[in-house]
Formats: structure tokens, C-alpha cells, sequence
């Protein structure tokens, strides 16, 4: 995966993602109003493969799945925080949107181009060819992540289990 990076701070929480005002919307009126109370032109200016950066506690808050919906539907490829709230992690997770871990975001600057190898947990920056490693995956969350999150992954282990 390939991107520029998006760089949030600290404590970006599930309401900046997908503003309750804006809920009976639908998903697109959600998705174009994502991350604008702290960067007006968010939604607006990322592109698909995008991937968003951010500090600790990314997806505190309430736990509308909304908020992960919202990013994948403006094409996030990657959320990479120092830490998340566990529900967010687990909602964007079974969305197939894959989120990891990233100790030391300091190198890390806002509009730099990357490219994401998500098996090997490395982020690496196009202009330097420096990598940033990242906390690996668990094998079963690449797998369920591979498959395009839970639902599709469920139904992939059915059909299988049911061709035995």
C-alpha cells in the first residue's frame, strides 16, 4: 500500500470521526464531514490509499463503527496510532481496515509519501527509504484482514467448513 500520511495527535476520538449530527445522513454525508472539527479539509483532500497517522487513544469515545466505516469509505488504507481504543481497534478491525501499532511516530511528518507492507509491520518513507517499524499482527487478524474483515472471513470459514 502506498499513501501520504494524514498526522493527528493524540486522543482523536469515534465522534471527530463520524460527528453524531450528521448521522442520519448516511454514509456519505458522514464520510464528508469525518475529521473536520480538527482538519477542515480532511475529507475533501484524501485520496484512496491515504493512511492516517495519529498519537495515543486513537478512537476513544463512543462505539459507533461508523467512525471506522467513515475512513474506509474515503479510502484510509491504514490507521497507524501509538495506541487505540480497544473498541475502535476492534470495529475497524472486523471492517477489514487494518490499524497497528507504532511506538515512535516522530518520524513520521504530515503529507510524506509511504508505503505500507502490512506483513512485515513496516512503514516505510518514500523520500528518505527510511522504515518504521510497527507492532506485528497477530496471523489470525492478517488472515481476517486478507479476507476483507469478519463477515466476508465468517463466510469464506463457512463455505469452507460446509465443502468438507
Amino acid at each position: 500500500m502506498s499513501g501520504r500520511i494524514f498526522l493527528f495527535g493524540d486522543n482523536i476520538d469515534t465522534d471527530q470521526m463520524a460527528p453524531g449530527k450528521y448521522m442520519r445522513g448516511g454514509l456519505e454525508m458522514l464520510a464528508a464531514h469525518c475529521l473536520e472539527g480538527v482538519r477542515a479539509d480532511f475529507a475533501s483532500t484524501v485520496r484512496t490509499g491515504d493512511i492516517v497517522v495519529a498519537g495515543r487513544n486513537f478512537g476513544v469515545g463512543s462505539s459507533r463503527e461508523q467512525a471506522a466505516e467513515a475512513l474506509i469509505h474515503l479510502g484510509i488504507a491504514a490507521v497507524i496510532a501509538q495506541s487505540f481504543a480497544g473498541i475502535f481497534y476492534r470495529n475497524a478491525t472486523n471492517l477489514g481496515l487494518p490499524v497497528l501499532v507504532c511506538q515512535d511516530i516522530s518520524a513520521l511528518k504530515d503529507g510524506a509519501h509511504v508505503t505500507l507492507v502490512l506483513d512485515a509491520g513496516q512503514l516505510t518513507l518514500s523520500e528518505t527509504g527510511v522504515t518504521v517499524p510497527l507492532d506485528p499482527l497477530p496471523d489470525n487478524l492478517k488472515i481476517l484482514l486478507a479476507d476483507g474483515g469478519l463477515i466476508p472471513h465468517l463466510k469464506k470459514r463457512f463455505a469452507r467448513e460446509k465443502n468438507k
